[in-house]
C-alpha cells in the first residue's frame, strides 16, 4: 500500500495519458495515481482502463459525466484521497508540463517539514520553457498581482504542481472552494496561508504541452483576476470561517 497519490486531472488526452502513467510508475518511489477523466470523447478513460490491468492496485479512474473544471476534478480527487488515508496528495498536470521526477522532490519536501509542497516555475527567476513572450509575462505578472493582494509569500501562487499533506486537505472546507478554474490554484494556497500551514517553493522547470490542447480560456483568466480581490476581501471579515 502506497502513501502517496497523484491525482491528474484529465479532458481529451488520450496523446498523453498512457505515457505520463507510466512515467510515474517507472519512479522508484511507490505513487498510486488516480485519473480523474471528465467523460473525455477521445478515450481517454478508456486507456487508463486498459492500463488498470497491467497496474491494478496502483492506479485508479474516477469517471465523472461531464466537464466541470479544473477545481472540482481535484476536489474530487482529493475527497476520494483522504477517505482512503493517503499521507501524501499529489496535483500534476497530464501533458508533461510537470516533470514526474520532480514528484521525488515534493515529496521529500513534505517528509522533510512542509506541509505543502509547490513546484515553482519563478522561485529562482523564470523557469519555463516553450511558452511565447506574452504568456510568461501573464503568468509571471498575475503571480506578482497575488503576491501583492493576498500578502502570500509564495513565488508561483498559480502552480499547478503541487503536494498536500492530508492533514491540510483534511482541515480546508472543500465544499466552499469557490473557484473551478486556475484561480482554485491560489484559492487552495491563499487558504493553507491563512491557517499558518507550512508552504515551501520547490524550484522546477515547466514546459508548455508538446501534443495535445491547452485549457486556457479568458474566463478562466477573468477569474484569477477578480477572484483573487473577492477572496482577499472575504478573507478580513471570514478568516475564522473560509
Amino acid at each position: 500500500m502506497s502513501d502517496s497519490l497523484v491525482i491528474i486531472p484529465t479532458y481529451n488526452e488520450i496523446e498523453n495519458i498512457e505515457e505520463i502513467i507510466r512515467a510515474v510508475f517507472e519512479l522508484r518511489t511507490n505513487f498510486h495515481v488516480l485519473i480523474v477523466d471528465d467523460n473525455s470523447p477521445d478515450g481517454t478513460a478508456a486507456a487508463v482502463r486498459d492500463l488498470q490491468k497491467q497496474y491494478e492496485g496502483n492506479l485508479f479512474l474516477e469517471l465523472r459525466k461531464e466537464k466541470s473544471g479544473l477545481g472540482t476534478a481535484y476536489i474530487h480527487g482529493f475527497k476520494w484521497a483522504i477517505a482512503r488515508e493517503y499521507n501524501y496528495i499529489f496535483e500534476m498536470d497530464a501533458d508533461f508540463s510537470h516533470t514526474p521526477s520532480d514528484l521525488l522532490r515534493l515529496h521529500t519536501a513534505c517528509k522533510k517539514g512542509a506541509d505543502v509542497a509547490v513546484g515553482s516555475r519563478y522561485k529562482k527567476g523564470v523557469n519555463v520553457v516553450n511558452w511565447p513572450l506574452h504568456r510568461v509575462l501573464l503568468s509571471y505578472g498575475a503571480s506578482f498581482y497575488v503576491k501583492m493582494v493576498t500578502g502570500m509569500r509564495v513565488h508561483d501562487p498559480t502552480a499547478g504542481f503541487v503536494c498536500y499533506k492530508r492533514e491540510v486537505l483534511e482541515n480546508i472546507k472543500l465544499d466552499s472552494i469557490r473557484f473551478v478554474g486556475y484561480a482554485f490554484q491560489i484559492e487552495m494556497k491563499f487558504r493553507a496561508y491563512l491557517m499558518d500551514y507550512k508552504i515551501e517553493e520547490v524550484s522546477i522547470i515547466f514546459r508548455d504541452r508538446e501534443k495535445g490542447k491547452s485549457k486556457m480560456s479568458s474566463s478562466i483568466v477573468s477569474e484569477a483576476i477578480f477572484g483573487v480581490l473577492k477572496m482577499k476581501w472575504n478573507s478580513l471579515f471570514q478568516k475564522n470561517r473560509f
